[in-house]
């Protein structure tokens, strides 16, 4: 599974697990032993992750809106997720 951002030692995935109920368009954002998976929309459907880490990934969740976006349907229709870039 390949990134689609790194920044602050956060690493962004974007990937389905069909074995999971999941079917709402999301992230999984991982910092150390920590994960959450937010929705699109901004929900946390799961997971933890320490809450200075988890405003830097809102505020580029925020910038990125549209890019999230266009990622989720690549993916859901089969093809490789693009990069995104990182927050600066």
């Amino acid at each position: 599974m390949t990134p689609i951002s790194l920044f602050y030692g956060i690493v962004i995935y974007m990937y389905t697990d069909r074995s999971r109920a999941l079917k709402v368009p999301h992230i999984h954002a991982v910092f150390k032993d920590e994960e959450v998976i937010i929705s699109l929309a901004g929900e946390i459907l799961d997971g933890h992750l320490r809450p200075q880490k988890l405003k830097l990934v809102e505020a580029w969740m925020c910038i990125h809106e549209d890019d999230l976006a266009a990622n989720w349907n690549v993916l859901i229709n089969g093809s490789e997720v693009f990069r995104i870039d990182p927050l600066r």
